[in-house]
């Protein structure tokens, strides 16, 4: 403990910030990019219509395509198309268990002509997988965002003026500038940033706390799995053929029994064998919860096993505070409030490290100071111009090469790592504005590639881009001439 109660609060909240920030600053990223997921998965599919697309007719053809092309497969998942994703997506595993994820065109439930794209669901899982195998992405996100809930409290406590901070900002001051901006920009959103974070953490809480569940259960994950989801459950195969039930007859029971709701979701268990399953999930995005009907049909009869309404408090304030952290239930205006305010976050983070690097550097700086300095200038310039890559890389890659999602997925890294090779060598006074106006290019080349802007999607993907281009445009400028 320091020599007082806020002096500590300081200690902590700076040497939280230190450990954790640059992991933050990504995950605060990808996660304001993954609010928009089904968009971007809808931007980087140029290909598909804008025809009005009937769901259980799209969920039918997209069976019908896996039946066709996936069949021995041990299992499908099916995502249903939305009105802010007319599209379904197919996911299974092939023989040697690696999981295959497609679009599949909502008319014919064929994959044909639709390039071979990730989209959207790479920001979503990278935000708190980190593209690191189970559990360790997963770990050191939820360990990063129960340090962000305590750097946000100790900030609220070291900061006297919090109200006066809301309105004070004085630009050409230096080191007093970037205090300015960090203050600002985390009192602005504050409630925000508390509930992501905190939301964040409940999220994978699991993973921390993982000692009552082994205890009750006995380390049997199926049977815990079978409570929380008592209409979700699986069965082993028998090892004897059979033929799946037309499933649109069943889908138009489970439409029914979800009362305007839609299905969300198709789960197909065992699809070529006798034991085969069929689970339908009923969407939710009309209620902030992520509660869900379910029901499990039996895949050879067509027999009705199981239906389920979860009612229990504590599993549905669970999925409420899930449902405040994904916000698929906001409208587009708050949608876009989350989305500059998980930049808002970002910035919060990266101006906090920055200010760090600075002071240590004016005062008695040694190699790991200049090397921390390097860093930064790789990270917090270097993370956008990755992502952007991956735009990139989505237009100008081969439509027809094998494994092209993989490759898009690899440009994010092979930029990054160039760009913190490129900050570790050059000079921050000029990586900072070199790195900056290449965020500034790649952006405005992200908005004239999606041209035409013949739909919303498009033509809100371009005026973000352009917007983004030019607050890195003026960010070089401004940087250049302090070099």
């Amino acid at each position: 403990m320091k020599g007082s109660f806020r002096a500590s609060m300081a200690w902590l909240h700076t040497s939280l910030g230190l450990a954790t920030g640059w992991v933050l600053f990504v995950i605060a990223l990808s996660g304001s990019l993954s609010v928009f997921r089904q968009g971007i998965t809808r931007w980087m599919h140029p290909e598909l219509g804008s025809q009005p697309v009937d769901p259980v007719q799209a969920c039918g053809h997209a069976i019908d395509w896996l039946g066709h092309h996936a069949g021995s497969a041990a299992a499908w998942y099916v995502t249903c198309p939305t009105p802010d994703a007319p599209f379904a997506t197919g996911l299974w595993p092939n023989a040697q268990g690696k999981y295959i994820q497609r679009v599949l065109d909502p008319q014919s439930g064929r994959p044909n002509g639709l390039r071979d794209t990730l989209g959207g669901e790479f920001f979503y899982r990278f935000h708190f997988e980190l593209q690191l195998p189970y559990p360790w992405g997963r770990l050191i996100a939820v360990i990063a965002a129960l340090a962000l809930v305590v750097a946000l409290v100790t900030g609220i406590i070291i900061h006297r003026r919090i109200f006066s901070d809301f309105f004070t900002f004085r630009p050409n001051k230096g080191q007093r500038s970037w205090l300015d901006a960090h203050n600002l920009l985390g009192v602005a959103a504050l409630p925000f940033h508390l509930m992501i974070s905190f939301t964040g953490a409940v999220t994978l809480a699991s993973l921390l706390l993982p000692w009552s569940t082994q205890a009750l259960y006995h380390h049997d994950m199926a049977a815990s799995s079978t409570e929380l989801d008592p209409a979700l459950y699986s069965r082993p195969a028998s090892g004897r053929p059979g033929h799946l039930v037309p499933i649109l007859p069943l889908l138009q029971v489970a439409d029914r029994y979800f009362a305007g709701a839609g299905i969300a979701q198709i789960y197909v268990f065992n699809p070529s064998d006798r034991a085969a399953l069929v689970t339908f999930i009923s969407g939710n995005n009309r209620t902030v919860s992520t509660s869900a009907r379910i029901m499990t049909f039996d895949g050879i009869t067509g027999e009705l096993l199981n239906a389920h309404t979860e009612a229990r408090p504590v599993i549905r304030l669970y999925t409420f505070l899930y449902g405040l952290h994904v916000a698929r239930f906001v409208p587009a205006v708050t949608r876009w409030l989350y989305f500059l305010s998980g930049l808002a976050l970002a910035a919060v983070i990266g101006s906090g490290m920055h200010l760090w690097a600075v002071k240590r550097l004016r005062q008695r700086p040694h190699v790991g100071h200049r090397i921390v300095s390097r860093l930064n200038t790789g990270i917090l310039a270097g993370t956008p111009l990755a992502f952007a890559a991956y735009f990139l890389a989505n237009r100008l890659l081969p439509f027809t090469i094998t494994d092209r999602s993989s490759d898009e997925v690899r440009s994010v890294f092979v930029v990054w790592v160039l760009t913190l090779v490129f900050a570790l060598i050059r000079r921050p006074a000029r990586a900072w504005p070199e790195l900056l106006g290449g965020n500034a290019l790649a952006c405005l080349t992200i908005a004239l590639l999606g041209m035409p802007w013949e739909n919303s999607v498009a033509f809100g993907t371009g005026m973000a881009a352009l917007g983004l281009a030019g607050t890195f445009g003026y960010a070089a400028l401004r940087s250049g001439r302090q070099a």
